[in-house]
């Protein structure tokens, strides 16, 4: 697994941007060879802290957590498995903390969006799709790293939902996507201790790096993190 491999942005102009790896589990100097190819895992725990001797197990090669093929994250999505070439296999939170979620715009059809995440050779994809009409498609665990954003360490660390329409169209930013959106991003927030907020939510234009525009300056940021603040506090009442 390069470097580039996790490098991969979604939408429409990423089949001409910056190309992902050709194969998720191809051999390689990944982190887990660089890790434990030289000092082996008990030199790392004696060097390490005790927090991070757990954290290592999960890089150790071969480790794994147990996981179902279709199994889904967020309660009520769909399932389509994106192409292998098109993410990477992890076990996060164990290996890689989870402190972001970024906002895309596909600049397409929730179709061709579904189509392009599961063609291995267009070299990128996202966790979740979400259409117009408020569907939700997952097509990567969030255990998993997503070639979503056009950064490595963002993608690592980060979870990537999709918006199905064009940046600059405001009409296509629906009542229904909003509060699907809303609602899945309070999900995650839950789950990984996410704060709701502009530093930990963020659009694919901000990440370090990125040579996107989505989610645009259609994309109502006050209302979404407000609705994203109401659905994490109304599961925690």
């Amino acid at each position: 697994m390069g470097s580039k491999g996790d490098r991969g942005a979604t939408g429409a102009k990423a089949a001409t941007g910056t190309k992902g790896a050709a194969g998720a589990r191809r051999p390689g100097r990944t982190r887990r060879a660089l890790l434990f190819g030289g000092l082996g895992v008990v030199a790392v725990a004696a060097v390490a802290g005790r927090d991070e001797v757990g954290r290592a197990w999960w890089l150790v090669p071969g480790v794994s957590k147990p996981r179902e093929e279709g199994e889904l994250d967020h309660v009520g999505a769909g399932w389509t498995a994106a192409s292998p070439a098109n993410w990477r296999l992890a076990d996060r939170p164990a290996d890689y903390r989870v402190d972001r979620i970024v906002v895309h715009v596909t600049q397409g059809s929730f179709a061709s969006s579904v189509d392009a995440f599961k063609n291995p050779f267009h070299r990128a994809s996202a966790h979740y799709i979400v259409g117009q009409d408020g569907h939700i498609e997952q097509m990567v665990r969030e255990l998993d790293v997503a070639f979503h954003s056009g950064n490595r360490s963002m993608n690592e660390r980060s979870v990537g939902i999709e918006h199905v329409g064009f940046v600059d169209r405001p009409q296509d930013f629906t009542d229904a996507m909003y509060g699907a959106s809303a609602r899945l991003a309070a999900d995650v927030c839950r789950r990984y201790g996410i704060p709701a907020d502009r530093k930990h939510i963020v659009g694919h234009s901000e990440v370090p790096g990125a040579d996107h525009t989505d989610p645009g300056r259609h994309w109502d940021w006050d209302r979404y993190l407000r609705m994203v603040g109401e659905a994490v506090g109304g599961a925690a009442g």
